[in-house]
């Protein structure tokens, strides 16, 4: 499945949040968004990437950004990680992995070698119009948030 593009209209989604409440893309209209894609909750890696946003999400607010993470876990799974690493940020639960698909954030991974599918870790920065502004599919899960930073040109 390809990625969308810098410059493209990102892909529609809609799914459940960990409260069970409906978001879609829809909801970020007019908005910033830094949609970011990882494996699973509470796993070394992943724990680093959503702790560096959080914290530096109050400067990346600042800068007009509204933040989502996405990954196949169930809405309880993301309630329980949201909990334990006071995360400002809601968590997308996408266990049909369409919206994955939608984004290229599935497909064939490589790890001590074994291959296998699963989630392509990506950040997608989503300008106020809808359309994809960045996409990282190198993050540095220590200094993500620093990395976006980096990126946009932000103090």
């Amino acid at each position: 499945m390809s990625r969308p593009q810098k410059g493209e209209k990102a892909p529609h989604f809609e799914g459940v949040n960990e409260r069970g409440e409906k978001v879609s893309l829809d909801d970020f209209r007019g908005k910033k968004l830094i949609l970011f894609f990882y494996p699973k909750d509470d796993t070394p890696g992943c724990t680093a990437a959503a702790c560096s946003l959080r914290d530096d999400y109050d400067k990346l607010k600042k800068h007009g950004f509204e933040m989502l993470g996405v990954s196949p876990d169930k809405p309880a799974k993301h309630q329980k990680f949201i909990d334990k690493y006071s995360f400002p940020f809601s968590l997308l639960a996408d266990e049909e992995k369409e919206v994955l698909q939608a984004y290229g954030a599935w497909g064939r991974k490589k790890f001590m070698g074994r291959e296998y599918d699963g989630v392509l870790r990506s950040t997608y920065i989503i300008d106020e119009d809808g359309k994809v502004e960045e996409v990282i599919e190198k993050v540095k899960t220590k200094t993500h948030a620093q990395q976006i930073a980096e990126l946009l040109g932000l103090d």
